[in-house]
């Protein structure tokens, strides 16, 4: 099963870097950024927004943690949205092309 990761970073520049990152370690199959996201949230007691990126990385179960982990290591915030939701359905041949794609590390093509 693959997963569609959801992570909101503060600009084009770090969500170009965060892309890479993960794509050229066959982490996530694939990245795409969709700037301009106006966020709202808490944050120490008071409400605030932001302008952030939000990508939208596919990743396989298989490499989940390891994603997680080398987002996390990354990223600029101190608590950065890093979430992942399980694609119960899709097109089987783009599923798959995850699947062989996105790789827990120690598993990647070379």
């Amino acid at each position: 099963m693959s997963l569609l990761a959801c992570v909101t970073v503060p600009d084009g520049a770090t969500a170009r870097t965060l892309a890479h990152l993960v794509v050229q370690r066959e982490l996530a199959a694939g990245v795409n950024i969709l700037p301009g996201a106006l966020s709202v949230y808490r944050w120490k007691g008071e409400i605030r927004e932001a302008r952030e990126c939000l990508l939208l990385a596919q990743v396989s179960r298989a490499a989940w943690e390891d994603f997680r982990a080398a987002v996390a290591a990354a990223h600029p915030y101190d608590v950065p949205c890093i979430v992942g939701m399980p694609l119960e359905k899709g097109h089987a041949p783009f599923l798959d092309w995850i699947a062989e794609n996105s790789l827990p590390a120690g598993r990647q093509n070379d």
